[in-house]
């Protein structure tokens, strides 16, 4: 289950996927898989290349992509998401979903 976003903020992140822009999205998410994860950050890209490239740069493996038709993207937890929001700019983010507290160190 996804939650705490909004329509205008997905509509956006699959506009900038489709265009070929590294896009990045973040949810509140429970998935009991990953009982630890409160939030998952989405980054998208339809031009698969630089996803892979971008994706290289945090450790991550071309087969870790969800290739969702049309939304290619890495699904993003724990401190590579926090890192990746922050090395992207996205400060407001990791305050808005409180996430520095928990992957502090």
């Amino acid at each position: 289950m996804a939650f705490g976003t909004n329509r205008t903020e997905l509509t956006a992140w699959k506009e900038a996927v489709r265009a070929g822009e590294l896009a990045f999205l973040t949810h509140y998410w429970l998935d009991d898989r990953f009982p630890d994860c409160k939030t998952v950050t989405k980054v998208g890209c339809a031009n698969l290349d630089r996803l892979i490239e971008w994706g290289e740069a945090y450790g991550l493996k071309p087969e870790w992509i969800d290739y969702k038709k049309d939304y290619p993207h890495f699904d993003l937890f724990g401190k590579i998401e926090v890192d990746a929001l922050m090395d992207a700019g996205f400060e407001d983010r990791v305050e808005r979903f409180n996430l520095m507290k928990k992957h502090e160190g």
